[in-house]
């Protein structure tokens, strides 16, 4: 039988300051939230608008770069994958769903970041070609 596919992509804003921080082996991890929209005709013809939020975790080099360029409101392109954990509280078993990142492309202008005042899309990507099989936990 052959492999499965996994795979995201999204084009959103974020919803706040990205949070870097280290496991105990030192290896950079980066998480935020990121705001997609939609919109659709409901049933009395009229269009509506429908944010989904998305939560994202970066590694290594990608946790670095996002912790340093991003912020809250920036909007980005990602593709990575969906990612289901778990964990106990209060004797019930809860589920917890993101996206783990390893490709973004930031699209805001060079403007927003104060480079030269000009409105040219900013052409960074990124790419973190380790998966988190390497990682030690």
């Amino acid at each position: 039988m052959g492999k499965g596919l996994n795979k995201v992509m999204l084009i959103g804003h974020l919803g706040k300051d990205p949070e870097l921080s280290y496991t105990p082996s030192g290896t950079a991890v980066c998480k935020f939230s990121l705001a997609t929209n939609d919109s659709y005709k409901g049933d009395d013809g009229n269009w509506v608008e429908r944010t989904e939020w998305h939560n994202i975790t970066a590694w290594r080099k990608l946790a670095e770069v996002c912790s340093q360029y991003l912020k809250k409101g920036s909007r980005i392109y990602l593709e990575g994958k969906i990612q289901t954990d778990t964990y106990e509280k209060d004797g019930k078993k809860n589920y917890f769903t993101k996206i783990v990142m390893n490709e973004m492309t930031m699209l805001d202008s060079k403007g927003s970041y104060g480079e030269n005042g000009t409105s040219e899309p900013k052409a960074a990507e990124v790419n973190d070609s380790k998966s988190e099989d390497d990682l030690p936990f």
